[in-house]
């Protein structure tokens, strides 16, 4: 099972991460995958360091304009190009595209369109999403 979790870099709801990804290890086990979008802050931040603490399979898929890392999903030519906004497009289409299922963490009142942009994406290809505020 591949479950994408992602969201905004204003969520800072910690306690709530680590329930989810806490949850998800007790129902499936080491059947599993989180992916990620490898952003440095709010959710995603709190998505990689419990997912790592709790023992999880933890995959990120960067945009390509930044570097390959241990964790990182694209193969090594795809990091490394100028920076564009459209990589933050094509990286959450990869994401949506690669997951069974997609939680996202959203902050009330944060527009959060990378969030609402992989979350759109998912839907397009019938995957199930679960927003928590």
């Amino acid at each position: 099972m591949k479950i994408g979790i992602i969201g905004s870099r204003l969520y800072e709801n910690k306690k709530k991460i680590k329930d989810t990804i806490f949850n998800l290890r007790q129902k499936f086990g080491n059947d599993f995958i989180i992916f990620s979008g490898g952003d440095s802050d709010g959710a995603e931040k709190y998505v990689k360091k419990y997912s790592l603490e709790l023992g999880c399979q933890y995959i990120e898929i960067n945009p390509a304009h930044t570097q390959k890392n241990l964790y990182s999903y694209m193969r090594k030519e795809w990091y490394g190009k100028d920076y564009s906004v459209k990589h933050f497009h094509t990286r959450n289409k990869i994401l949506a595209k690669a997951v069974d299922k997609l939680i996202a963490f959203v902050e009330e009142g944060d527009s959060a369109a990378g969030t609402a942009s992989t979350v759109k994406y998912a839907l397009k290809f019938n995957k199930k999403v679960v927003v928590i505020t």
